[in-house]
């Protein structure tokens, strides 16, 4: 915290330690000397008050201060000094929903099932005021009394809303990769309820299961999975998790946000629906949802490489040179395939795609500008910020060389060799 903050803070709260810090903010524990009590103040991280802009983070963040339900952690304050923007919660006694998972791995199935529909409520309040969270995870999830209270509203939609289209040009995310939906993955502008309706879902699925439905040795390797794989079903994994606990939780976590439950609400109604059989399952393929269908309408896949991609439809492939690091030992090799289009046609790459570079450090992906043109950002593993390759405007399907030191990308609706 820097001085003039910690000097600004001082008139009405006294800063005792450091509790923590996320992707986002970092967090002290401090004293509200008008009112003695205990809150936490959560400082906005340097870099992402610099994109937002701390005058326009905080309007935004009013909104959030206007929700009171019982299982939303409520904003009690906020301001700025020198460019760094803060806000105020009150100080929950007790311990965060990660902390009880790092303890127990899986939760017995009635808590889990209470919490996850505690924070349904809290969802379906603020998604019926027109607020999104963005960023639902067991660390946002605090255990007080026996009751979940949701936290940090505030950080993901005052960004998201504040940031707009810089954070996405910068290439800076919101969301965490094991609970990020996959249109949140893909740097979506328009985020719905079902977003996190789908973060709520990974979330109870690591209740019960004891990890989240993708893991990965990096954060790219994790969203290559949510782009591309199912989730394992939950019974082989624990065999005691009733029928309709798992069909809920696996519809929460369909690829395409149609497919998913519409509201929170709807998702915990069908977490305590009654099983008309004790052990009818649903089959492992019934929940491929919108992977299944994108497979059946495009067919044949076609794996990963350059070849492949030239000869998949009459297209212009772009190409933009970059240096790869040298691959580490360690790193885990992620494959996946994309689908080669009908008949030559582009209709159906409109979703928006990523490539993860061989050696696992290294995610480029389709972002779009203020210009409302689509373009490649690239981002290694250690930065906050990614940068746009010149050059590849409209660009889609990025995809990197078998060396990772070219990234091949869709233009047009005419083939030629890349110079």
């Amino acid at each position: 915290m820097t001085d003039s903050l910690a000097a600004a803070l001082g008139h009405g709260y006294r800063v005792e330690r450091k509790l923590g810090q996320g992707g986002m903010a970092t967090v002290y524990l401090a004293e509200d000397l008008k009112h003695d009590r205990k809150v936490a103040v959560k400082v906005l991280r340097p870099e992402l008050a610099a994109v937002i802009g701390a005058e326009r983070f905080l309007r935004e963040i009013k909104t959030i201060a206007t929700l009171q339900h019982p299982h939303i952690l409520g904003i009690i304050d906020s301001g700025q000094v020198d460019g760094t923007a803060y806000y105020v919660m009150p100080f929950v006694e007790g311990e965060s929903l990660r902390d009880r998972l790092e303890r127990e791995k899986q939760l017995p199935i009635a808590d889990a099932v209470r919490i996850a529909g505690e924070v349904a409520a809290a969802l379906d309040y603020a998604h019926r005021h027109g607020v999104i969270h963005r960023d639902i995870k067991p660390e946002n999830i605090l255990l007080h009394d026996g009751a979940a209270l949701v936290a940090d509203f505030g950080i993901a939609l005052a960004a998201s809303k504040g940031g707009g289209a810089r954070m996405t040009e910068t290439g800076m995310s919101l969301g965490t990769p094991h609970y990020m939906s996959p249109e949140q993955a893909m740097g979506e502008r328009e985020i719905t309820a079902r977003s996190d309706v789908y973060a709520l879902g990974a979330m109870t699925y690591e209740m019960l299961v004891g990890d989240p439905p993708f893991t990965g040795s990096t954060a790219q390797a994790v969203v290559a999975k949510v782009m591309t794989e199912r989730p394992r079903p939950i019974y082989p994994q624990r065999d005691t998790v009733p029928p309709a606990v798992e069909h809920a939780v696996l519809t929460a976590l369909e690829k395409l946000p149609a497919d998913r439950f519409a509201t929170a609400a709807q998702f915990a109604e069908a977490l305590h629906a009654p099983s008309d059989t004790a052990r009818t399952r649903i089959p492992t393929g019934a929940h491929s949802g919108g992977a299944a269908r994108w497979r059946d309408r495009l067919r044949d896949p076609v794996v990963v490489g350059l070849t492949a991609l030239a000869a998949a439809s009459a297209l212009l492939a772009g190409w933009a040179w970059r240096r790869a690091p040298a691959p580490a030992d360690d790193a885990e090799v992620v494959r996946f395939a994309i689908p080669a289009p009908p008949s030559g046609s582009t209709n159906a790459l409109g979703y928006n795609i990523m490539s993860v570079s061989p050696d696992g450090g290294t995610l480029v992906y389709v972002s779009q500008g203020e210009d409302r043109r689509q373009r490649l950002m690239i981002r290694t593993l250690d930065d906050v910020v990614g940068r746009s390759l010149p050059g590849t405007e409209d660009a889609a399907y990025p995809i990197f060389s078998p060396d990772g030191r070219w990234v091949a990308f869709i233009r047009g609706n005419q083939s030629s060799r890349p110079r």
